[in-house]
């Protein structure tokens, strides 16, 4: 069966400029995140208005000067996060039933290709901005934090886990919780009884050291051995860290984590993504009314497992369009910690 498609002349005639991925026009789409990710506030905020009569009255009076159809005002508000949303489908079909011997093939696929770049950025950055309240309730979790707040220069989490780390001049091997942000990483320290309490212990600036692999075996900075060992170097040699997994693959796991904090500083400077004072404000606003004062911190397993769920998503080329910014949910388990020290007190009435 042949299918002949009549393609709109704007159409064809504005696929040249989707196909180069630097191209003006494609960057422009970027927009659209923006608008997408402010989309949910703006609904909250028309709602608010509809509930005041003098504000229905404009808004109706607004369309019906316009001539347009009898839509209501939040369903335009959707139209633009629908056509984001359908432009991959619809180009993935016209490239179906297109000839590759055709001469817009090449555009149509290279349309495609940047349409499908736009709708993964806009994914990524929704979910990094979900994502800031969750770094600024971690943060305010952890005790006797110190310095600037996390989001002030991160705004994504890239690695977590457990190292046994060497500074100089000390040369002392001490256990920490590292959390790998872009930017920066910070340590922690566990609490002894409540393992699932952290204690703030220091950062290190990502952008001013160098991450090395050491072999195994003497290490002549600390004239140590060595096994399972990377090394963070300031440029100017005065800053040296020693970090040391249990096992190879871990170690293999914090070097790529390195690599991937490098290429996201890098994609977020290419792209312009930065969080804005007023929503860097508002997260740790939340985070503080969630951990009033005087209330325990701690942070659970299931929490870090969530935080490092941040894989960059990718775009089926068929799923319904109110499920493309749809982010999963983790799955709460509870926790056993009451549970653990009733077990472990030999002491009672």
């Amino acid at each position: 069966m042949s299918i002949s498609l009549n393609l709109n002349g704007s159409l064809v005639s504005n696929l040249i400029f989707f196909s180069a991925s630097s191209s003006p026009q494609q960057t422009d789409f970027q927009i659209y995140s923006e608008y997408c990710n402010n989309h949910p506030n703006a609904c909250v905020q028309l709602s608010k208005l509809m509930k005041v009569n003098k504000y229905v009255f404009f808004f109706e009076a607004c369309r019906l000067l316009q001539k347009m159809i009898d839509i209501s005002l939040d369903g335009f508000l959707l139209t633009p996060v629908q056509k984001i949303c359908k432009y991959p489908l619809q180009l993935a079909e016209l490239l179906k039933y297109t000839n590759p011997q055709h001469r817009d093939y090449k555009d149509v696929e290279a349309a495609l290709n940047a349409m499908k770049n736009v709708a993964r950025l806009i994914n990524e950055r929704k979910r990094r901005l979900e994502n800031i309240d969750k770094i600024a309730q971690w943060q305010s979790s952890i005790e006797d934090w110190e310095g600037e707040d996390i989001l002030s220069r991160s705004s994504d989490l890239i690695f977590s886990g457990e190292l046994n780390k060497l500074s100089q001049p000390q040369a002392k091997s001490q256990q920490r919780m590292f959390f790998l942000f872009d930017h920066q990483m910070v340590f922690c320290k566990k609490d002894l009884l409540r393992r699932d309490m952290l204690y703030y212990k220091g950062r290190m600036d990502m952008d001013h050291v160098e991450v090395l692999d050491v072999e195994d075996g003497k290490e002549k900075d600390f004239n140590i051995s060595v096994k399972n060992a990377l090394k963070l170097r300031s440029p100017a040699g005065d800053e040296v860290h020693l970090l040391c997994a249990k096992k190879p693959e871990q170690k293999q796991r914090w070097l790529r984590a390195f690599a991937d904090e490098r290429r996201q500083v890098q994609h977020d400077r290419e792209t312009g993504f930065s969080l804005t004072e007023v929503q860097k404000k508002q997260a740790m606003l939340n985070a503080c009314k969630s951990h009033p004062a005087g209330k325990p911190k701690a942070v659970t397993r299931p929490y870090y497992d969530f935080l490092l769920r941040q894989k960059h998503p990718s775009l089926p080329t068929a799923l319904p369009q109110q499920q493309v910014f749809m982010l999963a949910e983790p799955k709460r388990k509870t926790s056993t910690f009451w549970h653990n020290i009733g077990r472990l007190t030999p002491f009672k009435k």
